[in-house]
């Protein structure tokens, strides 16, 4: 167990957004079921905290920015805040979404062909976010996700809106073939990872590295798999289960997003003006876990060693003894050079 190699890699904006989801799934399912009566404006509160720190953490993170203008020149400083510019204009516009449709649930007062009007203009613009990501080697899941899921999403506001009488099952068409191709790539990993447990040349981290990923991706599709199978015939009436059953396998999707973002690495350095990676910022900004970072404990001791083992050492460790002890003593001798 190493404190600091747990929060190196750790990325705390997917941290934040997945946990936000996972409530909100919660909160939805419940609603949907009547379990709670609450307001959809209640109900969409982890969607407004994890909106209201965005904004605050690129406010915060703009004020340092023009505070201080020799950090500009740190590393790749302009990267870092043109990346954190684009996504703040990204969840400006998923919230206009986000308050279209809490407006819709609510009131029912606007089509929601209207209400998805953002969230396809997201998908089109995150194209050429997803173009500039890659150009500058910056991760770009929320952009990659809106824009394989522009059709989709068109699909959805023109069944919603009664405009195409097809079933669920073919609506969600899009997100099938999402859903294969995502199948493909877990395959892959799985056999990647079986390839490198029975390859000898490859050290333990290597494997295990792969192991947790194939591991993960699998924890992530299958659940989702099954969630979007649940819903569609849920929607379609060929099955009588509540809400709040067909989301419990899209919230163990939610469960592995989580884990995987203390290895997910990446996030941004100006986001509440930090300016530095979030373990040295966790660090600095609590000094008593400084000390607890700095020691790494071993799960295998020498009293975890088998007796013969340790007979073994010991032998050697008299064996080398007799031997110096046998070696001839040879006095120093210095030799004066001459003026």
């Amino acid at each position: 167990m190493n404190l600091q190699t747990l929060f190196q890699d750790f990325n705390p904006g997917k941290f934040l957004v997945h946990c936000c989801l996972m409530v909100f799934t919660v909160l939805f399912a419940l609603r949907l079921d009547k379990i709670i009566e609450w307001s959809y404006w209640s109900v969409f509160s982890p969607i407004w905290f994890w909106k209201s720190m965005v904004i605050l953490g690129a406010t915060i993170g703009s004020y340092v920015w023009w505070r201080h203008p020799h950090a500009r020149l740190e590393g790749e400083a302009y990267v870092h805040y043109k990346a954190m510019l684009i996504t703040l204009a990204l969840h400006l516009i998923l919230l206009m979404f986000e308050l279209l449709v809490c407006d819709k649930l609510e009131s029912r007062r606007h089509l929601w062909i209207l209400v998805f009007i953002p969230l396809i203009f997201i998908s089109i613009v995150s194209i050429a976010v997803c173009i500039w990501a890659v150009k500058h080697d910056r991760s770009f899941e929320l952009e990659l996700f809106c824009a394989v899921n522009v059709l989709q999403f068109i699909f959805l506001a023109l069944k919603l809106d009664g405009f195409i009488s097809w079933t669920w099952e073919v609506v969600f068409v899009p997100l099938w073939a999402l859903l294969c191709l995502s199948l493909v790539a877990v395959l892959y990993a799985i056999v990647f990872a079986a390839v490198l447990l029975r390859t000898p040349q490859i050290n333990a981290r290597q494997r295990r590295t792969s192991l947790n990923s194939a591991l993960g991706y699998t924890f992530l599709v299958v659940p989702i798999l099954v969630f979007q199978v649940l819903l569609a015939n849920k929607l379609d009436g060929d099955i009588s289960l509540n809400y709040t059953t067909v989301a419990t396998p899209l919230l163990i999707s939610h469960t592995t997003l989580i884990f995987m973002s203390f290895g997910a690495k990446g996030g941004n350095r100006w986001w509440f003006g930090i300016r530095k990676d979030f373990c040295h910022f966790l660090l600095g900004l609590c000094p008593l876990l400084q000390e607890y970072g700095n020691i790494s404990y071993q799960p295998r001791s020498e009293l975890d060693q088998p007796p013969s083992e340790l007979m073994v050492s010991e032998k050697n460790q008299k064996r080398f003894k007799k031997v110096d002890l046998t070696k001839p003593v040879v006095p120093v001798e210095s030799i004066d050079m001459p003026d």
